[in-house]
C-alpha cells in the first residue's frame, strides 16, 4: 500500500473514479434512513462539505444513491484497497511526529479486513461500531496526523476531523468525542436520523477511539469471567467436562471460543453468519463446527464424557440451540449445560445486532430494511423464546449471566420473564457476578501494541510484564490481590502459546495501577536500550476501573444510586488529557447501546 498517497488528503483534482463495493468481504446491513425530503437533501449537503463546489455536481447524485441504497453515505469512491489495510510498522509512516504515526497505525489496525467486521463501511465490531462515518473523514484525518507538529492538537467530532488547533507539547495530540448528545435527544431514533445525516456516529467502545486489538481485546476479561464463574458455581479447579454455552463470533464476542479453551471448558458458541464463524474457525478461535443441533449435542456429550477441552461453533440461531438443549433435557432428564451467557449485539437489536429465530440470516437482512416494524416484532418474540428456554434450563441447574450486551435490558423491553417483583433482573450481569470484584481491587484491562509489528518485540514485552508481576508477588499482597496477580502471571506467560494476535502485535493484561506504572517504565527503558526495537502504544481501555459509567454493565454493581450518574468518565477524560495522554476519547454508548452509557479511553505512546 502506498502510505504516502494514503496520507496525502482527499484527491479532488481529478476525482478518483467511482468504486464498487467488494463482493468477497462482509458488509453492514442496509439501513432504512427514514429521512424526510428536506433531511435527505441536508444529508447530501453535509457529505458535500468536504469537497470544493466544482465537485458537487458529480458527487451529489452518487451520494444520494448511496444514502437511498445503504441508508448512509460512506463515500466508497474514496475508499482505499481494504485488502491492503493493516497496521504497518511505524517506521513506514512518513509523519512529522512519532505520535501521529502511532495513531495512524492504530486506525489502520481497526480497519484491517482480518480484524474489522465490515471494513468497507468502516465498522470495526458490534454491527455499527464506526471508526469514521465516511472515507473522506478517514483520509483527512490521516493527512492531519501526518502533518501535525508537537504544538498542535487534532480535534475529532463523531468522525469529523475539525482541524489542527494550537496547543503545547504536553497536550494530547488528538482529542475525540463520539456521539455526544443533548440528554433529552439521546435516543435510538435520533441516532438513526443523525447518523444517516452524517452528524454523529456510534463509536462503540474501541472502534471510534482507534484502540481495538482484535478479539484478544476481550479474551482476557472473558477468561477471567468464565474462570471465576466456575469457581463460584462449580467449585475450584472443576471446569473439566463442564459446558458453557453462549452466542456471537463477531468482533468482541469472537473471543469466547479462545477463552473457553484457556479456561478448560467444553463450550458452544452460536453464530448465524457463516462468514463470521468460518473466519474464527480459520483463525483457530473455534476448534469444531456443528451445522445442526443434533450434531452439536453429540459433540458436547462426547467431550463432556471424555472431560476434553473443546470449543464448538454452532452455525445457526442461538434460540434454535437453546430450544434444542431444553428439548433434550426434557426428553432425557439430563442437563448438559452448567454455565451460560449471550454476546449478541443487543445494543443494536433491530439493525443487525440480533437475528430472530423465525427468519434466516439473509431474510433478516432484507426485512430489517424493508419492514422494520415487523422485524422488531419478530426480534421481541425471538427474545421471549430464548428467555423461556434459558429459564427452563436454569430451573434444571444451569447458571446464566448477562454479558454486558443489553440482553436482559432488551429482553425485559420485549416482555420476557427476566425481572423480579421489584423490577431488578433475575440474573446477574457479569460485573455483578465476577469482574466487579476485580475492578474493586484496582485491576483492569491494560493494553499495549508493539509498533514495530515484530513478534519478537511482543514476546519481550510479555517477559517484561511477567517480571513485574513476579516482583509484585514478593511484596506480600492481600490474598485477593495475590489471586489476581497469579491468574495474570499465568495469562501473560502463556500468551504466545495461546496465539492471541489478530492484526497488530498487541497484548492485553489485567493490571493494577502499580503494575501498569512499573511495566510502562520498563517498556520505556527497553525501547531506549533497543531491547524493544520501536515505540510501544499503551492503551487505558474503556472497560477499565472508573473508565465507564454504564448502569447495566461496568457500574451495575454500584448500589448507592450513582450508577445512573456520568461524572466519572468525564473526569477521566479531562484528567488524563491534563496528565499527559497522547490521545483521549469520550463516547456516548458502548456495549449496551446509545444513550445507555458514557465511556472513556486514553492512550500514550512510549
Amino acid at each position: 500500500m502506498d502510505l504516502v498517497e494514503l496520507c496525502s488528503g482527499l484527491q479532488v483534482n481529478p476525482l478518483p473514479p467511482p468504486r464498487e463495493r467488494c463482493s468477497n468481504v462482509a458488509h453492514a446491513p442496509n439501513r432504512n434512513h427514514n429521512l424526510n425530503p428536506s433531511e435527505r437533501i441536508q444529508a447530501i449537503k453535509n457529505a458535500l462539505r468536504y469537497f470544493p463546489k466544482e465537485c458537487h455536481s458529480e458527487l451529489a447524485a452518487e451520494f444520494a444513491k448511496e444514502l437511498d441504497d445503504f441508508g448512509h453515505i460512506y463515500m466508497y469512491r474514496f475508499m482505499p484497497d481494504t485488502s491492503l489495510m493493516r497496521a504497518y510498522p511505524i517506521s513506514e509512516y512518513k509523519t512529522k511526529l512519532v505520535e501521529g504515526a502511532a495513531v495512524i497505525l492504530m486506525i489502520m489496525n481497526n480497519l484491517d479486513w482480518r480484524v474489522a467486521q465490515f471494513p468497507e463501511e468502516l465498522v470495526t465490531y458490534g454491527g455499527n461500531g464506526q471508526v469514521f462515518s465516511n472515507w473522506a473523514q478517514f483520509r483527512l484525518t490521516l493527512h492531519y496526523l501526518s502533518t501535525m507538529t508537537n504544538e498542535q492538537t487534532l480535534s475529532i467530532m463523531s468522525g469529523h476531523p475539525a482541524g489542527l488547533f494550537p496547543s503545547h507539547k504536553r497536550a494530547p495530540r488528538v482529542v475525540i468525542a463520539n456521539g455526544m448528545m443533548i440528554p433529552n435527544y439521546s435516543s435510538k431514533d435520533m441516532y438513526d436520523k443523525l447518523f444517516a445525516m452524517g452528524c454523529t456516529m456510534y463509536g462503540q467502545m474501541t472502534a471510534g477511539s482507534y484502540c481495538y486489538i482484535g478479539p484478544q481485546g476481550i479474551v482476557h476479561g472473558t477468561t477471567i469471567t468464565v474462570m471465576n464463574a466456575g469457581r463460584k458455581y462449580l467449585g475450584p479447579n472443576n471446569t473439566a467436562g463442564k459446558v458453557y454455552v453462549t452466542s456471537g463470533l463477531g468482533g468482541m464476542s469472537g473471543a469466547q471460543g479462545k477463552a473457553i479453551v484457556i479456561a478448560g471448558y467444553v463450550g458452544v458458541v452460536a453464530e448465524v453468519s457463516r462468514e463470521a464463524l468460518d473466519k474464527r474457525h480459520a483463525q483457530g478461535w473455534i476448534q469444531e463446527v456443528a451445522d445442526s443441533v443434533d450434531q452439536c449435542i453429540e459433540l458436547v456429550r462426547e467431550a463432556r464424557k471424555e472431560k476434553r477441552v473443546l470449543s464448538i461453533g454452532f452455525h445457526g440461531n442461538v434460540v434454535t440451540l437453546w430450544e434444542g438443549f431444553a428439548a433434550y433435557t426434557d426428553r432425557t432428564g439430563e442437563n448438559l449445560v452448567e454455565l451460560a451467557s449471550d454476546q449478541t449485539s443487543l445494543h443494536n437489536p433491530f439493525n443487525g445486532g440480533y437475528y430472530p429465530v423465525q427468519l434466516s440470516y439473509e431474510e433478516s437482512n432484507v426485512m430489517m430494511n424493508s419492514d422494520p416494524a415487523q422485524f422488531k416484532s419478530l426480534v421481541e418474540e425471538s427474545l421471549r423464546r430464548q428467555v423461556k428456554a434459558v429459564n427452563y434450563l436454569c430451573g434444571k441447574g444451569m447458571h446464566f449471566w448477562d454479558y454486558g450486551n443489553a440482553f436482559l435490558l432488551e429482553a425485559s423491553r420485549a416482555g420476557a420473564d427476566v425481572t423480579k417483583p421489584d423490577g431488578s433482573f433475575i440474573y446477574p450481569t457479569y460485573v455483578q457476578l465476577t469482574i466487579g470484584n476485580v475492578f474493586s481491587l484496582g485491576f483492569g484491562p491494560f493494553r499495549w501494541v508493539c509498533a514495530s509489528g515484530r513478534e519478537e518485540d511482543l514476546q519481550k514485552s510479555d517477559e517484561i510484564a511477567a517480571g513485574v508481576i513476579r516482583e509484585q508477588l514478593t511484596e506480600s499482597p492481600s490474598p485477593e490481590v495475590e489471586g489476581n496477580l497469579r491468574d495474570n502471571l499465568t495469562w501473560v506467560e502463556k500468551a504466545m502459546d495461546n496465539k492471541l494476535v489478530v492484526g497488530s502485535q498487541a497484548r492485553i493484561l489485567y493490571c493494577n495501577q502499580a503494575g501498569r506504572s512499573r511495566i510502562a517504565a520498563a517498556f520505556n527503558r527497553a525501547v531506549a536500550s533497543g531491547d524493544i526495537s520501536a515505540p510501544v502504544v499503551l492503551s487505558r481501555d474503556h472497560h477499565d476501573v472508573s473508565g465507564t459509567d454504564s448502569p447495566y454493565r461496568e457500574t451495575s454493581n454500584i448500589t448507592d444510586g450513582s450508577m445512573w450518574c456520568a461524572d466519572m468518565s468525564i473526569q477521566n477524560v479531562i484528567g488524563d488529557a491534563l496528565r499527559g495522554a497522547t490521545y483521549v476519547s469520550i463516547h456516548n454508548g458502548g456495549g449496551v447501546g446509545w444513550g445507555e452509557v458514557r465511556k472513556y479511553t486514553s492512550h500514550a505512546v512510549l
